[in-house]
């Protein structure tokens, strides 16, 4: 996934080398801690069943533990910029803030942050999900 974003940021000529860095490795560590939760995952699905349903577990459940694990780190990423203007920790403000601020951050990143996974970690996916399917047999 970092591969994947690297590709596209430096293909689009994006920034900064630091920025492009940063972006990169915050893929590439949302894809290393999505690849265990999304295979154990996948298994506890197709447990049982078809190399078909191996596939489309893997396939749906990879990309979702991807997904939500990077949005997840962005948007504790973004949260941690933003806490310098927000009230003291553990008010009633606070919690607004925080709230709106990780749904704000959810929200970039599906908007950007998407885009990033295309073309080479949507491949990454389907040769995962593929090699998944292959082991249930």
């Amino acid at each position: 996934m970092g591969a994947s974003a690297l590709a596209n940021l430096m293909l689009g000529d994006w920034e900064t080398p630091e920025k492009i860095r940063t972006v990169s490795l915050l893929f590439a560590s949302g894809g290393v801690l999505a690849f265990p939760a999304g295979l154990f995952a996948a298994r506890l699905v197709s447990l049982g069943r078809g190399s078909e349903v191996g596939f489309a577990a893997a396939f749906a459940c990879l990309a979702g533990a991807t997904v939500g694990l990077t949005s997840g780190l962005f948007a504790l990423q973004y949260r941690s910029y933003y806490a310098e203007w927000h009230a003291p920790a553990f008010t009633l403000t606070w919690g607004f803030q925080l709230v709106f601020t990780m749904l704000v951050a959810l929200y970039q990143f599906v908007v950007l942050g998407i885009r990033l996974y295309f073309p080479l970690g949507f491949v990454a996916l389907f040769a995962a999900s593929v090699w998944f399917a292959r082991q249930q047999r």
